[in-house]
């Protein structure tokens, strides 16, 4: 069978991949060189110079375009390396329309670095297509957006997105980190880029920080490629293995992650101390049917927010808890608590985060692979002390 036949969770083991040719290795072996021997200038074996190209870092951008069904896979140093790549395709004078509850620090590298080169922003609500297609002019140049988007849940349609970026003729690019590429393939609905925090739910375990960049266009595929060995922000061999490690379980992990946070987003909804769930599996949360239609499952993201909007009580419910550990990031096997307003999306003003709902009662759930009824019972006694 062809491996570009194989479905999802054999191209999670299998795509991309090739026996390593010395020994027969069965996974990549961490090539640990920064420079490889040339027999005569320019004469090699395919590589010359680790930021250019490595084995491992080559294997795992392989399976990063198989697992998104797309044609070129890109490796980074970290997410925001990755997103730096791609809003270096655009020029001063070019603009750039978001959502507006995006991660803290892709606002920020937007408004704080990219801003001051004479890139413009706009950033909006993408429930609606048409809030987007009113701000698109001549200068505008790409569509970026989040979805599900962090830490509000909102799912945007990328299919309809994929028709007007094309009619309006600019690239549409998708953060996939929170749905991965087990719930949602963007490329496949018609986005033109997918990026990932590989940090989080590919590689898995919270050992690793990278980013990825997936594209089917060779040309598209050749000017990142460009920017990513002219820039240099590339990952190492071993974060490369310990991620291509992680992607050969994402799968099996994204089952019972989905699995454990219907049951605790349900749980959250019932609860009396808790005004509102953002989880986009509820029949009530915004653009569900998107998601129905777009998504396999619809995740392991929770949000919510307590009754009278106590920053005090929010607070209060983070340091009791004891399973869910409170940290930054997410998607990886343990549970993580975190508080948006004034961890991850700290970097956005507060009139602006509140506009978009990150308001300062706000919890995020990372809901992990532990035992479903352990993680309830850590939430119950958080929420009743």
């Amino acid at each position: 069978m062809s491996k570009d036949k194989i479905k999802f969770n054999t191209k999670t083991i299998h795509g991309g991949q090739i026996l390593e040719k010395g020994y027969g290795a069965v996974m990549p072996p961490i090539y640990q060189t920064s420079t490889y021997s040339q027999s005569s200038p320019g004469k090699h074996q395919g590589y010359e110079y680790s930021r250019t190209h490595n084995p491992t870092r080559h294997a795992l951008e392989n399976s990063l375009a198989s697992i998104e069904n797309g044609n070129y896979g890109l490796a980074f140093g970290s997410g925001l390396a990755a997103i730096d790549a791609v809003l270096k395709l655009l020029n001063p004078g070019d603009e750039v329309i978001s959502t507006n509850d995006l991660y803290g620090g892709s606002y920020r590298l937007f408004t704080k670095i990219f801003e001051n080169f004479g890139i413009k922003f706009h950033f909006t609500g993408m429930n609606n297509i048409s809030s987007v297609e009113t701000l698109i002019n001549s200068n505008t140049k790409m569509i970026w957006v989040e979805t599900p988007t962090n830490p509000m849940m909102n799912v945007i349609d990328i299919k309809s997105l994929s028709k007007l970026s094309k009619l309006k003729k600019v690239l549409l690019a998708v953060d996939n980190t929170f749905a991965t590429p087990f719930l949602q393939q963007p490329l496949d609905l018609g986005a033109d880029i997918v990026m990932h925090s590989a940090t989080k739910y590919l590689a898995g375990h919270s050992d690793v920080v990278l980013g990825a960049l997936v594209v089917k266009d060779q040309a598209l595929a050749d000017k990142l490629y460009f920017i990513q060995n002219a820039s240099g922000a590339i990952c190492g061999p071993m974060d490369s293995f310990l991620t291509l490690r992680g992607i050969k379980t994402l799968h099996v992990r994204m089952e019972r992650h989905c699995e454990n946070a219907k049951k605790i987003a349900i749980f959250l909804n019932n609860h009396p101390v808790v005004e509102k769930v953002y989880w986009p599996g509820f029949d009530f949360h915004p653009n569900h049917l998107v998601a129905k239609d777009q998504m396999n499952d619809f995740g392991a993201m929770i949000s919510f927010i307590t009754k009278g909007n106590d920053y005090d009580k929010a607070i209060q419910i983070i340091e009791k808890l004891k399973i869910f550990t409170l940290a930054e990031s997410l998607g990886g096997v343990e549970s993580l608590a975190g508080h948006p307003s004034s961890m991850t999306h700290a970097s956005i003003p507060k009139k602006e985060r509140e506009a978009s709902g990150v308001v300062d009662s706000l919890i995020r759930l990372s809901v992990g692979i532990e035992d479903a009824d352990d993680l309830i019972s850590d939430l119950e006694q958080a929420l009743d002390n």
